[in-house]
């Protein structure tokens, strides 16, 4: 199976498209109003009904209540809500959309939780991901790596490293930026052709 790609983010009409056309198979939109790629969900939203189909668009989402986060992917049209902290079952069980669980590992063992359902595993950073920083590779010897989407320090060189290990898909941010939430079209090509094996 050849991995998928999720572009996170996205800032503007421009550089979705751009995305897009390069390969991604999904974008990322930051509800988070402390990272410096937030995006209003107005703004999203007025991206999104412009884009082709066929392609899963993303809601970030930091320390919020269920009905938020209902509410805005509702509202911006995003069809997976990305839930970047740590919630109780209650929390989960109050969703109305379909969402995909973070983990932030600060420790080999986090990468095993929830390993029944597809997950995105990133580098336990205080700021909730965007900084670049990398899980050790050797963490995910000997497990089935098939659920997992992996984020957290990417470029095109860690992904060939990586790839043996068979990873759902790969998510990247910082790496295919020019300057924080505009992107580059020669690393968005060069990251999602290491990925797919262009």
């Amino acid at each position: 199976m050849i991995p998928r790609v999720k572009i996170c983010g996205i800032t503007n009409l421009e550089d979705a498209k751009m995305c897009i056309n390069e390969g991604a198979d999904a974008l990322g939109f930051v509800f988070y109003e402390k990272s410096p790629r937030y995006i209003t969900p107005q703004k999203a939203r007025d991206i999104i009904k412009k884009l082709p189909p066929l392609i899963e668009c993303v809601g970030l989402f930091v320390n919020e209540e269920a009905d938020f986060v209902n509410e805005t992917s509702l509202y911006a049209k995003t069809s997976l809500a990305q839930i970047h902290f740590e919630a109780d079952d209650n929390f989960f069980s109050s969703l109305k959309v379909r969402y995909l669980r973070v983990i932030r590992a600060n420790y080999k063992s986090d990468i095993s939780l929830y390993e029944n359902e597809y997950r995105l595993v990133d580098a336990f950073v205080d700021s909730y991901g965007g900084e670049g920083k990398r899980i050790e590779s050797s963490w995910f010897d000997e497990v089935d790596c098939s659920k997992i989407i992996l984020a957290g320090g990417l470029n095109d060189e860690a992904v060939k490293d990586m790839k043996h290990y068979g990873f759902y898909g790969y998510d990247v941010s910082s790496f295919t930026e020019k300057t924080k939430g505009k992107k580059d079209i020669k690393r968005v090509r060069k990251f999602i052709e290491a990925v797919k094996g262009l």
